[in-house]
């Protein structure tokens, strides 16, 4: 009806702001199965990130593998041993950080 009456910029805009719409949902998407995995099986500490459809996968020996902050008290985590190091706990509140690694820990001495 705009269109008819001479208001010929509303569906060209209408439909700029549509793929706009569009952008934000396929951005999202394609972030919403981010994630990082941290398994213990049998002699192996396994971890997983995933970002944007792309897994990273480190495995480590259970009895060499360290677990110590980045840099500072609330850095991410380090994991590493036999010359890999994947760093963990991008998706933790940083004042957990210390605690998830005191888990990983635990878990690794088997308490």
């Amino acid at each position: 009806m705009f269109w008819l009456a001479g208001v010929w910029l509303i569906l060209p805009l209408a439909g700029l702001e549509l793929m706009a719409v569009g952008f934000g949902f396929l951005s999202y998407a394609r972030h919403a199965t981010d994630g990082e995995r941290i398994l213990l099986q049998n002699d192996f500490l396994v971890v997983e990130f995933e970002n944007a459809g792309k897994l990273e996968r480190a495995e480590f020996r259970r009895d060499w593998v360290r677990v110590e902050p980045k840099s500072g008290h609330r850095s991410l985590i380090q994991v590493s041993g036999q010359g890999k190091t994947m760093d963990v706990g991008r998706f933790i509140r940083p004042e957990l950080r210390p605690l998830l690694a005191r888990e990983i820990r635990m878990a690794l001495r088997g308490v």
